[in-house]
């Protein structure tokens, strides 16, 4: 039998349409993807109803009543991040830890027109969990989503840029968007706005490429770079910002670097002490300049990739409960499916996964190649055994959770 050496599973991507399309945009994922992503920004009105991802109920939840800690939300006025202990306090018996949230000083904070922002939702709200997952899988690259809570004729912070892409959504309330050129294009992640603070107030004194107001169900995209600020109107203010850490060139040639540099600190040559008195290094220089471009040529580039974009996301929740359940009542027919936002690739003789290797005999390739197209499968088919391990390390998780 021949061996099957590679196999990917992307988290369920669907062939149709995906949340890009039809809950951000209206202009197709091709021109999308081919006029506007990371060039310029894009204001889709009425994109949708996102009532289902986010509300001021949920706001007033997740403040009052989960127990929430620092760093899950920050406070900011007049364009400066309150001190997390203007708005924390211990939680009392049983829970005295002293950076939980304070409902009442938050109230506090907001009547006196601070803008909270709820930093993480795609790990404290599930349906913002669900949707970010569906679309850093869609767009390949990791995401992530704050609320921002902002009281009447408010701003919570000056002009600015940010250095990853973002979709701003109108949840509720109306802003006012002001947005300008980049003074700093395509920044990274290591070059913030306050490394061109002067050039970005500057920038904000000039003609704005765009004013608008958003109201309920707009998105605005913006990539990085453009210098953006918001103001409330007259009622409160939800937005989400989903933030895309986009990856870059710079990124891979980074990674490549590193992991080539790892492979010359196995070189003895490499390890040699240069001679004695050198005063002129060119030579040295040369050589290692061969050294290391030999060295980068030799890193398999696909496998580090998919290693790094596994590291930059977590899979799907997991209870443990149910996980038990499902190990405990396995049956032949027990219905069962690879774990979501996995990103699970069959490398060789092992599956490797967010939750870490997992060794595959060439006896179970087959299955566990079948397993890659994310569909719900039944235990009989991929072997009770097979299953009963793979539940055990978390990577597959009964068809129903």
């Amino acid at each position: 039998m021949s061996t099957p050496r590679t196999g990917t599973q992307d988290s369920g991507v669907e062939t149709g349409a995906g949340v890009l399309e039809t809950r951000l945009i209206d202009i197709g994922r091709e021109k999308f993807a081919c006029e506007v992503w990371g060039r310029t920004p894009l204001l889709t009105r009425r994109a949708g109803d996102f009532c289902d991802l986010f509300s001021a109920e949920a706001v007033d939840e997740l403040i009052s009543r989960r127990g929430l800690r620092t760093p899950f939300l920050r406070v900011a006025k007049d364009g400066a991040t309150l001190p997390d202990s203007s708005f924390t306090s211990p939680a009392g018996v049983g829970a005295t830890i002293a950076d939980q949230l304070d409902d009442t000083m938050l109230w506090r904070r907001f009547a006196d027109g601070a803008t909270l922002v709820l930093q993480a939702l795609h790990r404290t709200w599930e349906p913002v969990s669900q949707f970010s997952t569906e679309l850093s899988t869609e767009l390949g690259h990791p995401v992530q989503v704050n609320a921002y809570i902002t009281p009447p004729q408010n701003r919570g912070f000056d002009d600015h840029y940010d250095v990853h892409d973002v979709f701003i959504v109108q949840i509720a309330g109306t802003k006012r968007w002001v947005i300008h050129d980049p003074v700093h294009p395509a920044p990274l992640r290591h070059q913030p706005w306050t490394d061109h603070r002067f050039a970005v107030a500057r920038a904000a004194t000039t003609p704005a490429w765009l004013d608008t107001l958003l109201e309920p169900g707009d998105c605005l995209y913006l990539p990085r770079g453009w210098i953006h600020a918001a103001q409330t109107q007259g009622e409160v203010s939800i937005h989400l910002t989903v933030g895309v850490h986009s990856w870059t060139r710079y990124a891979l040639a980074e990674q490549l670097t590193q992991a080539a540099l790892a492979a010359l600190g196995d070189d003895p040559e490499m390890r040699r002490t240069l001679p004695l008195g050198l005063d002129e290094p060119g030579d040295e220089i040369d050589a290692v300049r061969r050294r290391l471009a030999a060295a980068v040529a030799e890193i398999d580039p696909t496998s580090l990739f998919q290693h790094l974009r596994r590291e930059q996301g977590r899979p799907a929740p997991l209870g443990p409960l149910a996980q038990l359940a499902a190990v405990r009542d396995l049956r032949p027919d027990t219905a069962v499916r690879l774990r979501g936002a996995l990103q699970a690739r069959l490398e060789g003789s092992h599956l490797v996964t967010r939750v870490g290797p997992f060794p595959v005999p060439e006896s179970d390739l087959p299955c566990v190649m079948r397993l890659l197209d994310g569909e719900t499968h039944l235990a009989k088919t991929l072997g009770i055994d097979l299953v009963e391990r793979l539940l055990r390390a978390g990577v597959l998780v009964p068809a129903e959770q």
